[in-house]
């Protein structure tokens, strides 16, 4: 049986000791203390190299990553090891398209309480419906939603100076969770701004100007309260027609209600004609 051919196993080495390094807040147990960061470690810690990820942890603890950046679609750093350069790190996730990020935003205004807790600073749980409704995961799916790169010579992914900074980075996404949309390519101000917008109320319409044209009231005051028709031509006008007095009972249908085996509005009639001729 042939032994192994491919590259040597990386031989384990102490790392060189940093000033002034990226040090992990966790001490012991696992790092990401928030949801949404756990989301994220949960996929790296779905590889299974479990080796790796425990000395990247040691790794993150004992701050040797620096010149950590996270920008729209890659978090780059540096990460001392053994040797006396550096190696440098890239982890990217593909951002989402304008016309997606309009799409999500459009639901997540549409969400009252969604929008008040992300202008509060806070991350609803739900956000990761909201954009997977929209077709558009807001967190990797699996390592191949992420291309990480490493140089060093380890051949595995992640080595353990990718795991350092997935770490860091998920420590980074605790401390401020709009860290995450703005890896996927919306920044917390944009963000908050086109919420605010779909949150704003329509103006109201200008009110119609009335202008008035006729004369002053200072300059009627002797005729402004003479009736508009002449006592004579009042007197002309013909007198209303006579209403019977049970037309209320007529103008609707009549209850479904008997009393004494007579219905209700039969009833009711001689009483609205007592009551007219009272008022005659």
């Amino acid at each position: 049986m042939s032994g192994w051919t491919g590259p040597p196993w990386p031989a384990y080495s102490r790392p060189r000791r940093v000033e002034g390094g990226i040090r992990a807040r966790s001490k012991r147990g696992a790092i990401g203390e928030q949801w949404w960061s756990r989301r994220f470690i949960d996929v790296l810690e779905s590889l299974g190299m479990s080796g790796r990820l425990a000395r990247g942890r040691a790794y993150a603890r004992a701050g040797q990553v620096i010149g950590f950046e996270l920008a729209t679609g890659y978090v780059t750093a540096q990460v001392e090891g053994s040797r006396p350069k550096p190696y440098r790190v890239r982890i990217q996730v593909l951002p989402l398209t304008a016309r997606q990020w309009q799409r999500a935003e459009a639901a997540l205004a549409a969400q009252a309480l969604f929008r008040a807790k992300l202008l509060a600073g806070e991350m609803p749980h739900e956000i990761e419906d909201v954009f997977a409704d929209c077709g558009t995961p807001l967190f990797p799916r699996s390592a191949a939603d992420m291309e990480m790169s490493c140089s060093c010579p380890d051949w595995g992914v992640p080595c353990k100076h990718l795991a350092a900074v997935c770490y860091v980075l998920a420590e980074a996404f605790d401390e401020d969770p709009f860290g995450m949309l703005a890896w996927r390519g919306r920044g917390r101000e944009e963000l908050l701004a086109a919420l605010r917008k779909a949150g704003a109320p329509e103006p109201a319409a200008p009110r119609p100007v009335i202008e008035v044209t006729d004369r002053p009231l200072a300059d009627c005051l002797d005729d402004f309260w003479t009736p508009g028709l002449s006592q004579a031509r009042l007197r002309a006008l013909p007198a209303a027609a006579a209403t019977v007095p049970d037309l209320l009972l007529r103008s609707f249908e009549p209850p479904p209600v008997a009393v004494g085996g007579k219905d209700l509005a039969d009833l009711l009639t001689p009483a609205y004609q007592r009551l007219a001729g009272d008022m005659s």
